[in-house]
């Protein structure tokens, strides 16, 4: 375990590579993906097609590798009924549900800084061009 340079750093767990919990837990749900399917299935069960139609740019090979990971990391289930077509519903788990506080608190924050940093970006992109 590595050693902080300096006294105003992160605690000592942030720089050990097997307890850090951004690397191991907070860097799955960070990206607009998860955070996507996870808001959309708080608004009850889903399929998959369902969940593409509302996430449009999402490609079906992502769509399925988040909810694969989600599933994995016990965030959702998947539920398969035999049907024909076969028919396959995913919902949020008490755990998923307790994540969404943290993702609520995420997107509120977003949505008060959209405009201010839609501004900052244009600003530097501007600075870059000329």
């Amino acid at each position: 375990m590595s050693q902080p340079p300096c006294p105003n750093f992160a605690p000592q767990h942030f720089y050990d590579v097997e307890t850090c919990p951004v690397r191991h837990v907070l860097s799955g749900y960070g990206g607009k993906w998860p955070a996507l399917v996870l808001m959309h299935l708080s608004f009850g069960t889903h399929r998959f097609s369902e969940l593409r139609g509302a996430i449009p740019d999402i490609s079906q090979r992502m769509l399925s590798q988040t909810l694969r990971n989600l599933a994995r990391d016990g965030m959702i289930t998947r539920k398969a009924t035999p049907s024909i077509p076969p028919r396959v519903d995913y919902s949020l788990t008490p755990r998923g549900q307790g994540y969404l506080s943290v993702l609520e608190t995420g997107i509120v924050w977003a949505a008060e800084n959209r405009a201010a940093i839609l501004r900052d970006r244009a600003a530097a992109e501007a600075k870059l061009t000329v």
